[in-house]
């Protein structure tokens, strides 16, 4: 088999040149790639960070307990930050990066046990964020600070009504009322032996390990930049210590990290300027558009057989769908823009030729009428070829913020050429020079060549004048025959709606069937 890399092929809005990144139907082949290793090619040096922290854990910087506190001191000392300032970060991180892993619907009830220092502000800061994200924290506070900052966030999660126990309100067994355990007792400033009553805490997170087999499920345990009682550089000494299932480390991962084994690594404080990074030298991921947490470390191996999420979404009441199922589609559409969901006009177009072969790729809708639905592309592509010997297509959307999936199945002809040249010429002119560069489907002899005929393009058109539309490029529209509505339910039983043809009095119209059926994973 012969390898060849994909890149496509589109003009950044914000650079005067061109860039590649993955961007919908309008793909080039490169020739085959001479080294044995597949060559990885990124838009952004960021994107190429992330790919070597998540592949290489020693990438990524570790730091000593000396110069964790160097760089605290750095922080609220001369570049200004405030305590709370970065408390409030720091718990952030936490909460954000618990929401990535652990999804309320399965991982509800979080017992955030917080120290009397700064890590327990942090974890009082992640409990109140959590409780914005729809999770029902509650939090062991053994021994509370009386400083107002610590004051103030206690009265901040007590006007939210989350619970605070105290340590004999606490199950001996903590499986049974929690699916999330925050560990925030102790950071990376804790020296000695933890005393009571953190030492009882930290020992029944430890138990939980050694009771794991008479529990279908026990809770997690997220420790914040530490797990509490090991070493700051030396890690779990004897190997009796809590051996948490995430460690969000926060601004730089400490030493002892490197000794962490869990699924789950993640940095977090987002607050890291160059002066700091130059002068300890450290390498730090990228944090993605955004977020306040990077996982970093290797990923986790996951079975794939376990992947499964259970829908929680309204009723799809077959009385509350519209006749049309135009109408029924735009009024789901509408509902994916509002819920301000990537790329809600992404749509999956599956042809397939003479042959019967089917092949799919994403494009993007850019109108739907009463005729149809219509997307643009190459028409030396491998889609168009396809479409030339077999003019039908499905195409699929799905919004996973909203649990819904629309499919529809029906007869592609072209637009007319007056509607591709308005199109074409409404779109930006980096992407009108961008298609008559591109030829989809054909092998080109590297990357360098493109650009080269972008650049040439670029200057041919400086002054303003117009971009004449290539006839290789125009758009398709597809007349549906079949629609079928889907909204994922609890338990598999998923919602069903689907508008097929029947004849009513001699007119052949799309009847809407509803189908409540049951998906066995």
């Amino acid at each position: 088999m012969t390898c060849f890399l994909l890149p496509y092929y589109h003009k950044s809005p914000s650079t005067t040149k061109p860039i590649f990144t993955p961007h919908y139907s309008s793909s080039v082949f490169l020739r085959p790639v001479s080294s044995p290793a597949v060559r990885a090619f990124c838009s952004k040096a960021g994107a190429m960070s992330s790919l070597l922290s998540l592949q290489n854990p020693d990438y990524v910087s570790f730091i000593k307990q000396r110069e964790a506190a160097e760089i605290d001191e750095t922080l609220m000392g001369p570049l200004g930050f405030s305590v709370d300032q970065l408390m409030e970060l720091a718990g952030l991180s936490v909460a954000t990066s618990i929401a990535e892993v652990y999804k309320r619907t399965e991982y509800s009830r979080v017992l955030a046990i917080c120290g009397p220092g700064n890590n327990g502000g942090d974890g009082l800061v992640a409990a109140r964020h959590l409780h914005h994200f729809g999770y029902k924290p509650f939090v062991c506070y053994p021994k509370r600070t009386l400083k107002p900052l610590y004051s103030g966030l206690i009265t901040q999660l007590e006007s939210l009504s989350v619970p605070f126990l105290s340590t004999e309100d606490l199950p001996l067994d903590l499986s049974k009322d929690f699916d999330i355990l925050v560990d925030a007792m102790f950071g990376f400033s804790f020296h000695g032996t933890p005393r009571p009553p953190f030492d009882d805490l930290i020992q029944r997170l430890v138990c939980l390990h050694s009771n794991d087999q008479t529990h279908q499920k026990r809770p997690v345990i997220v420790s914040i930049d530490i797990p509490s009682g090991w070493h700051v550089e030396e890690g779990d000494i004897g190997g009796e210590g809590i051996k948490p299932d995430m460690l969000v480390s926060l601004t730089a991962p400490k030493l002892c990290a490197k000794k962490f084994c869990g699924s789950h690594h993640f940095l977090g404080g987002r607050f890291v300027p160059p002066v700091i990074a130059d002068k300890y030298k450290l390498h730090l991921p990228p944090y993605p558009g955004t977020s306040m947490c990077v996982r970093i470390g290797k990923p986790p191996q996951v079975d794939i057989s376990t992947l499964r999420e259970n829908y929680i979404s309204p009723e799809f009441l077959e009385e509350q769908v519209e006749s049309d199922p135009i109408d029924q589609f735009r009024k789901w559409f509408d509902d994916a823009m509002a819920a301000d969901l990537r790329e809600p006009n992404a749509m999956a177009l599956s042809t397939a030729g003479k042959d019967g072969k089917l092949s799919s790729r994403m494009v993007l809708l850019k109108g739907v009428d009463k005729d149809g639905f219509v997307w643009y592309t190459n028409y030396e592509s491998r889609k168009a070829r396809e479409l030339s010997e077999n003019p039908y297509a499905s195409l699929l959307f799905y919004w996973e913020g909203l649990n819904r999936q629309v499919r529809i199945e029906g007869s592609v002809q072209k637009v007319s050429d007056e509607e591709s040249e308005q199109y074409f010429h409404s779109r930006p002119r980096g992407s009108q020079i961008g298609a008559i560069v591109s030829k989809q489907s054909s092998v080109v002899p590297g990357r360098h060549v493109l650009y080269q005929q972008y650049k040439e393009l670029e200057e041919k058109f400086s002054d303003g004048s117009l971009i004449p539309k290539p006839a290789h490029w125009g758009g398709y529209r597809l007349k549906p025959k079949l629609f079928e509505f889907w909204q994922g339910q609890q338990s598999r039983l998923h919602d069903r709606l689907q508008y097929s043809p029947q004849e009513i009095d001699g007119k052949l119209l799309l009847h809407c069937e509803f189908r409540h059926s049951r998906e066995v994973q």
